[in-house]
């Protein structure tokens, strides 16, 4: 990845996004595994042609295969991408910002649970956040 023309923050929220596509594409394989269900006991019931159903059950089938390709590909994307992330961010000297960084980026937790977390007000978290994500775009620009 090029990280000289892309901000800590940019850079970070990469595994937040992957993370939600593959939830997506999770959500899609579901609804694929209810269609070539209702395509099975459409089967059982005799319909009038039975080809179409099977057709239907087998292009369900197609379709969550490739879907559970994709999302493995995006599962060892995700994975490479974090372990990368733990590296830039286990560079940063401050254990707080450490922290910080990956309860919001690696866990995803909203800004509220972070501050519980740390005991923090929400104001005092948001400035430690972007003193973290200068310290962070110092780190990627000196690895680049």
């Amino acid at each position: 990845m090029n990280t000289q023309k892309t901000s800590a923050r940019e850079y970070l929220s990469q595994t937040y996004r992957i993370d939600q596509r593959i939830n997506s594409k999770l959500e899609q394989v579901e609804s694929l595994n209810l269609l070539a269900t209702k395509a099975t006991s459409t089967l059982t019931s005799m319909p009038r042609n039975p080809n179409r159903a099977t057709s239907t059950m087998a292009d369900a089938i197609a379709k969550i295969i490739d879907l559970q390709e994709e999302i493995n590909r995006d599962i060892d994307c995700l994975v490479d991408l974090k372990r990368e992330i733990v590296s830039i961010i286990k560079s940063i000297e401050n254990t707080e910002y450490q922290t910080l960084l990956e309860k919001r980026y690696l866990c995803f937790l909203t800004w509220e649970q972070i501050a519980v977390d740390m005991c923090y007000s929400i104001h005092h978290l948001y400035k430690m956040h972007n003193t973290a994500l200068d310290v962070c775009d110092r780190v990627l620009k000196h690895d680049t």
